[in-house]
């Protein structure tokens, strides 16, 4: 339910059509188009499983703003705090400056229009309603279509209360799930209208009701069910208030489940959004439950809409609506067996967070990406209940700091700073993960340029390693102060510190991404003092070890030093594939950095092809992805030089007036647009990149201060 990574809002937007036939709502359908057409701010309340979502996603998909239709799952997201991280995650935006996530949405939203879909709210309204204030207050082009069990109480909202099903449409769309199940009902039978009458037409009790079909008739679920609310309600058949209607009917359902099947769907009400198969198996297995029989009960509790699957662009997964995981929640507290189940999922996605850290230095690091992103509600669980809960907080400190991969390579650098400076806030019995967090968020400030709290992360790292005589946590805290100097022009100092990060590296045996991006940066330190030839060597060590283990991140900054020597030394063609090679990486994995130094070399190569107007419309490009980077060019005079001769080339060739205007011309592209402008549209942009062969030396003494720039500020793997 996300955009791609990378993207930009499009016209598409990221809301997929219903998977299932739309029984009935066709005057619900309706009255909510008028709404949208309406109102800015339209809600749609009503109780648990009345249809809302299915009915806003409808609506939503027929509505078409220029800039797309964006859907937030807020169900999953259980501390304040995050909603704005969910928003930005939804939109697929990357920002790697120190602002806020609701600075950073409004910077994004402006001048756009499209409409925002924020489901399941109700239980964060405190927080959600001033966001959406602010958001359609400040935002002309946006609409909001929220969907939660309560109003959001704001001005201007127009606010539409679903009721259930008509007796005739909930009968339609018992047949239509019964058929599903191979069972032919009579939409007239009186069985049929009455089991529907009993449970209130709400939609989600019918689906339940309907996979019970193949075991039971019509009338036999009629009778167990009427029998439940005439215990319920005293006798009386009208006397249970309809909001309870649907708790009734899935208590209903419950009871109906063999005990196999009631344990598994308590046990999974720990899983936050979607899960898949293998994490269902380990979490839930066990104690009356064999692993390997959680897949046959798992069948069943499809088969009867407990549980829903769902085909994403990373496999077979599985959800429970939130009504359902919520009943199942209670049961579990029930039974005194939350507090296991909870360190189980914890246990999980740390064994999955510290495999995808050891798999991104491998051709995997693509499915790596992609599996952080599906699994991060489940992540953001885990870590909230390993930072709040006693004796629990090395492993917060853990996870936090070896998920650096994603904070720093893939566009989520404020989040990961939130859990990080929550980590390093707590005491920890265990040294190694604290200082593992310590690194990682003195790297992820350098990341957003936040040289003042970067510098004491790093310091503190420093000391308490020496002290525990931590070699590996001496290392990574000594590289990354090389890289903070290298990025602030200190050259010299950047040298030092870099070559001794990397003999202790040696020393201990490490090798990953994090160290061969220590000597690209060590490179570009070299290169910015004038021994290009140095640089090349360097580089093209890192190169030949990327592409034996299938690394693609790392590997694409290496690209870009050694497409820089190539413009050095007037090899234009050279120098343009192997930008290319580096920008289809870089986008790829959501690195604004990467992406926006290769579109500035881009740029000069251009220029230096002779086509100014070209050079000048990419600067412009580069111009409108710096905001979301930080800096420009990070303030330094030696990143700045290849901007700036560039754009003395193109004013000199084109004068001031159509020089301008190309640059405006690039700044209106859109990051998507801007990186195929860019790279010609000549391949797609996640194709792993052909290997070639060395770049030559250029010689020694090239003028420096000319054209230069690094890919700095990108590495760190393990901390032992």
């Amino acid at each position: 339910m996300r955009a791609s990574p990378g993207g930009d809002a499009t016209a598409d937007g990221n809301l997929p059509l219903e998977p299932d036939r739309f029984v009935g709502r066709t005057a619900e359908l309706t009255e909510l188009a008028r709404a949208l057409d309406a109102s800015r701010l339209v809600t749609v309340t009503g109780p648990g499983g009345v249809g809302k979502s299915r009915l806003a996603a409808r609506a939503a998909a027929r509505s078409a703003p220029p800039d797309g239709v964006w859907r937030v799952e807020l169900a999953p997201v259980r501390d304040p705090e995050l909603v704005d991280f969910a928003v930005v995650e939804a939109l697929g935006l990357t920002d790697h400056t120190t602002r806020l996530p609701r600075e950073a949405l409004l910077a994004h939203l402006t001048g756009r229009q499209l409409l925002l879909v924020l489901d399941g709210f109700e239980h964060l309204v405190e927080v959600c309603a001033p966001l959406v204030a602010e958001l359609v207050g400040r935002v002309p082009g946006l609409g909001v279509l929220a969907v939660g069990r309560r109003p959001l109480e704001l001005a201007g909202e127009r606010v539409m209360a679903l009721a259930p099903l008509g007796e005739g449409e909930a009968a339609e769309l018992l047949a239509e799930r019964a058929a599903q199940q191979g069972v032919v009902l009579g939409e007239e039978d009186a069985d049929v209208r009455e089991l529907c009458r009993r449970l209130d037409g709400i939609p989600l009790a019918v689906e339940l009701a309907a996979g019970r079909l193949r075991a039971l008739s019509p009338g036999e679920l009629l009778a167990r069910f009427d029998d439940r609310f005439r215990l319920l309600a005293g006798g009386r058949r009208d006397a249970l208030p309809r909001h309870q209607t649907l708790r009734t009917a899935i208590g209903w359902s419950h009871e109906l489940c063999t005990p196999e099947e009631r344990l598994l769907w308590a046990r999974l009400s720990v899983f936050a959004g979607r899960f898949d198969l293998e994490a269902a198996e380990y979490v839930c297995g066990g104690d009356g439950l064999p692993s390997d029989g959680v897949l046959d009960v798992l069948s069943e509790l499809l088969a009867q809409s407990v549980v829903v699957r769902e085909e994403t662009p990373t496999g077979l997964r599985y959800r429970m609506l939130d009504t359902i995981r919520a009943y199942g929640a209670d049961w579990l507290e029930a039974t005194g067996d939350a507090a296991r189940l909870r360190r189980r999922h914890r246990d999980w996605y740390l064994g999955l967070a510290t495999w995808c850290e050891l798999d991104w230095f491998s051709p995997r690091q693509g499915e790596v990406a992609a599996r952080v992103e599906a699994e991060l509600p489940n992540l953001r669980g885990a870590l909230e209940y390993c930072l709040t809960e006693p004796d629990e907080t090395h492993l917060g400190q853990y996870l936090a700091g070896s998920l650096w991969f994603y904070w720093a390579g893939c566009g989520r650098l404020s989040e990961g700073r939130h859990w990080l400076e929550q980590a390093v806030r707590l005491d920890s019995d265990n040294d190694q993960s604290r200082l593992k967090a310590l690194w990682v968020l003195g790297y992820v400030a350098i990341l957003q340029g936040d040289t003042v709290p970067a510098l004491a992360a790093l310091q503190e790292c420093s000391e308490e390693a020496d002290q525990a005589a931590n070699p590996t946590a001496v290392a990574y805290a000594e590289h990354r102060t090389g890289c903070l100097a290298l990025v602030t022009d200190d050259m010299p100092r950047a040298e030092t510190l870099l070559r001794s990060a990397l003999d202790r590296y040696q020393q201990i045996g490490e090798l990953n991404s994090n160290v061969l991006m220590g000597q690209v940066e060590l490179a570009m330190a070299r290169a910015f003092q004038g021994d290009l030839a140095d640089a090349v060597t360097l580089c093209e060590d890192v190169r030949r070890v990327c592409e034996d283990h299938g690394e693609r991140w790392t590997r694409a900054y290496a690209l870009y030093v050694l497409a820089y020597v190539a413009w050095s030394e007037d090899q234009l063609p050279l120098a343009r594939d192997l930008l290319a090679d580096c920008l289809g990486s870089a986008h790829g994995f959501r690195d604004l950095l990467g992406s926006v130094l290769a579109v500035e070399l881009l740029a000069l190569v251009t220029a230096a092809e002779g086509d100014a107007a070209e050079a000048a419309l990419l600067q412009g490009a580069a111009g409108g992805m710096w905001p979301s980077v930080g800096l420009p060019l990070f303030g330094s005079a030696y990143y700045n030089a290849p901007h700036e001769l560039c754009e003395a080339m193109a004013r000199e060739r084109l004068g001031d007036g159509p020089y301008e205007e190309c640059v405006r011309e690039g700044a209106r592209l859109g990051r998507e647009a801007a990186v195929a402008r860019a790279l010609g549209q000549r391949r797609p942009l996640d194709a792993l990149p052909v290997p070639r062969g060395p770049v030559r030396p250029a010689p020694v003494g090239v003028d420096m201060r000319k054209p230069a720039a690094s890919p700095t500020r990108k590495g760190g793997e393990t901390a032992g």
